[in-house]
């Protein structure tokens, strides 16, 4: 058993490294759009830094990115690029246990590894990515750069795989990491088995969209159905399960559902950072897309 359980984790650095090199060539790779790219210092992390280049000269809404488990801050350019192309600022800091690049990689470090059973997940667990964030949003408000340009009176939080772990925790799943002023979530694929035990989800303090793969049989499962992430989660809320897609469908190079992926979470931002009427993405199961739920009764 014990010998099963040390190959299982090697399987997954594996496959984790191999996940690494694609998304450092997919970042080489990547075309342009109608967004601005910077790698910045803000505060006291590095962070990257997307800004509209068509949509006027802000104050822009403000998302803030968490990249999952060993990925990097400018992993998921499809969708970072789309949203700030969409008239949103989109900043994404490196959290700890980033790995930015293939050049000087080397194995993670064994008490950073998220396979401890969910049931004794707490609030201590990755505490440091909800400080991140945090200190970001502080660090922007003082920073001359984006004077004039961060709203962040329309601030959403938006996060992959165990970046959806931090964001819920930030939106009330952990009550003592709740950040004020949080406007939208757009969890995608996240973890959020933590929360089953301590009914977190039932505290989030705003709208909530989660994204999914059909294709992701250990991620996709606990978020629908009785008792799942979108049965606990308050209204207004959204469940979207992208056809044919795995659990890494946010990382570049996307391909399969990168259209429907961007359609819903920039559908799901105007509404509630931009207060823009509720679209028909938002209303409807489009092309592309397995399953399709909504709740926006007030309760």
């Amino acid at each position: 058993m014990q010998h099963d359980a040390v190959m299982r984790t090697h399987r997954r650095i594996r496959r984790a490294l191999a996940l690494v090199v694609l998304a450092w060539l997919a970042g080489l790779l990547s075309p342009a759009a109608d967004a601005t790219e910077q790698s910045l210092q803000v505060g006291r992390l590095h962070v990257v830094v997307w800004t509209p280049d068509t949509a006027g000269p802000g104050p822009w809404p403000v998302v803030v990115f968490s990249h999952g488990l060993y990925m990097c801050a400018d992993r998921s350019r499809f969708l970072t690029r789309a949203l700030a192309a969409a008239g949103y600022l989109v900043i994404a800091p490196n959290h700890a246990d980033a790995h930015c690049s293939v050049l000087d990689y080397d194995l993670p470090d064994p008490s950073r590894l998220a396979l401890k059973p969910a049931a004794i997940w707490t609030d201590s667990d990755y505490r440091d990515r909800a400080d991140d964030i945090r200190s970001v949003i502080d660090a922007l408000r003082d920073d001359p750069r984006f004077r004039g340009k961060a709203d962040l009176s329309r601030l959403a939080l938006a996060g992959h795989s165990l970046g959806g772990y931090t964001v819920l925790g930030l939106g009330g799943a952990w009550p003592k990491w709740r950040l004020p002023g949080v406007k939208a979530i757009l969890a995608l694929a996240p973890y959020a088995l933590p929360f089953w035990r301590t009914r977190g989800l039932r505290k989030l303090q705003a709208p909530v969209m989660y994204e999914a793969g059909m294709l992701d049989p250990v991620f996709t499962p606990p978020l629908l159905g009785w008792g799942g992430a979108f049965d606990r989660s308050p209204t207004p809320k959204y469940y979207v399960e992208i056809e044919d897609a795995s659990h890494y469908a946010w990382i570049d190079p996307a391909g399969l559902g990168e259209d429907v992926i961007v359609a819903y979470a920039v559908a799901f931002l105007d509404r509630y950072l931009k207060g823009a009427p509720e679209s028909p993405v938002l209303r409807t199961r489009q092309r592309g897309v397995a399953v399709f739920r909504r709740d926006v009764r007030r309760k």
